[in-house]
């Protein structure tokens, strides 16, 4: 029955297994049957003393139940190929903590699977689904910002210095997956450098900036750093029209637009003698703090994934995005270890 709740399994009790387990119990869209981890006895005290939710340590036990369509995979980047895989050619629609896989070559190979499944693969890119990011998004499209000129963004704060990768593939995937949903189609990166620094001899980069070039002209600042004494989450989208500035940090006010700038009149306007003049002008304007209704991102997450899944139509987030994403950390970690050169992005690659 296609009203019926779509029967789904977490795969991963550790991090963020449990959010999503607390997420798909409140969708009226889902019913968790399973909890899959190594350590069952973590995947127990997730899900508390009175759940008739079951327990496993064999995915394929799990993946073998009829009543399961769909997966939401919470496991190490490094086994995201062979576990999301082995969901797939079960037949099972296909949910992904970020990064997709753990390089793009992977991620390529659970695109094409999906496709020729016809089942639906989704990035759990969580912070596009945030109220504000979504905001940002319709503005965007909208031409309310005008043309994009920069971005500079900077996630920053006295963070958990991971084992197994460096700053980069642990934050940037946040604010890469931002840009990518926010741009308009017409506008995608097309190259990325990285700089990178190892302060603490951790053995590998702690500190990193990107700089990324896009199609329209336009430039794009992610600063990322496990380091840093205070948390900063901000972005400023500056657009020909107007300013965004997101403050991640302020539930008051996280967006505000500022209609103030810069306006260049068009040389042809202008005599010769005018010209060097006043090419340049300053705008001064009003500040807006559109108001946003608090909703936690994972509980529009799992709202998309059902709808994806009943629809047959890519999620917001679906596997190309994850995909687009891989490839600038690919390309920015090749950067890093090549001293910052400017790397450009495969055309179309990600089509």
């Amino acid at each position: 029955m296609p009203d019926e709740p779509i029967g789904v399994a977490v795969i991963g009790a550790g991090y963020w297994g449990p959010n999503l387990v607390r997420n798909f119990q409140g969708s009226p869209a889902f019913h968790l049957r399973w909890l899959c981890d190594l350590d069952v006895d973590r995947a127990r005290k997730v899900l508390g003393g009175y759940s008739t939710v079951q327990v496993s340590a064999d995915l394929d036990e799990v993946l073998a139940d009829p009543g399961v369509h769909a997966v939401a995979i919470a496991t190490p980047a490094g086994t995201h190929l062979p576990v999301a895989m082995a969901a797939l050619r079960a037949g099972k629609h296909v949910l992904v903590e970020k990064p997709l896989a753990a390089t793009f070559e992977e991620g390529r190979q659970l695109v094409d699977e999906a496709d020729r499944r016809g089942l639906t693969l989704m990035c759990d890119h969580t912070y596009c689904y945030t109220p504000a990011v979504l905001r940002i998004r319709d503005l965007l499209a909208a031409g309310e910002l005008g043309e994009l000129h920069f971005l500079d963004s900077v996630r920053i704060n006295l963070g958990l210095v991971q084992r197994d990768i460096d700053v980069v593939w642990d934050l940037a995937p946040h604010d890469l997956s931002i840009l990518d949903f926010v741009l308009p189609p017409t506008v995608r990166p097309i190259a990325v450098a990285a700089h990178g620094a190892d302060g603490i001899g951790a053995g590998r980069a702690c500190v990193a900036y990107l700089t990324l070039q896009l199609s329209n002209g336009a430039i794009a600042h992610i600063h990322v750093n496990w380091l840093s004494p205070v948390k900063v989450r901000t972005a400023i989208f500056g657009g020909s029209k107007r300013t965004l500035v997101w403050d991640d940090l302020n539930p008051s006010q996280r967006l505000s637009i500022y209609d103030r700038g810069v306006d260049v009149a068009s040389p042809e306007e202008l005599g010769d003698e005018q010209r060097r003049d006043i090419l340049v002008s300053y705008r001064s304007g009003d500040m807006v703090a559109p108001a946003l209704t608090e909703r936690e991102a994972l509980r529009t997450m799992v709202e998309e994934y059902a709808r994806a899944i009943t629809t047959g139509t890519p999620a917001l987030t679906d596997g190309r995005s994850g995909l687009r994403v891989l490839e600038l950390l690919q390309a920015a970690s090749r950067s890093l270890t090549e001293g910052g050169t400017m790397i450009k992005l495969s055309e179309g690659h990600t089509a």
